[in-house]
């Protein structure tokens, strides 16, 4: 491609929602923390690594059959998931700082010794727990 020489009707999409397939086999619910497997498929959050956070899923989404069959809506954004444990724990110190995903719905301040992937960011820290920024 060479550089315009004029003007171009250039298509727009809103930077909030995703529509992504599901792994084979796997069920997401609504409100859980989602993330891209290597195969380029969503799965719930969980203990692994080389995974890739993606925002949380706007419904319930059961595929039952082969990778893609079904497909699952996620929202980035900033949204409130529960606080890890003990030296896990997210505080207001940490704010800024890279979570990351112990499961669908919780995480946590450590890699868990390289164990876990990054969820988000920290954005902000209360009772009910963690509000983490999904890009």
């Amino acid at each position: 491609m060479s550089a315009l020489s004029a003007d171009r009707n250039t298509p727009r999409r809103e930077g909030e929602k995703r529509v992504i397939p599901v792994a084979a086999a796997t069920l997401i619910y609504a409100g859980a923390l989602v993330a891209i497997n290597a195969a380029g498929n969503a799965v719930p959050f969980s203990a692994a690594t080389g995974l890739k956070s993606v925002g949380r899923a706007e419904r319930r989404v059961n595929n039952t059959g082969a990778a893609g069959e079904q497909s699952v809506e996620v929202s980035a954004g900033i949204f409130r998931f529960a606080n890890s444990t003990a030296a896990d724990l997210i505080t207001k110190a940490d704010i800024g700082s890279d979570c990351y995903g112990v499961d669908d719905q919780t995480v946590a301040k450590t890699s868990g010794s390289s164990s876990r992937s990054v969820a988000g960011k920290v954005f902000d820290v209360d009772a009910q727990g963690v509000w983490v920024q999904i890009s």
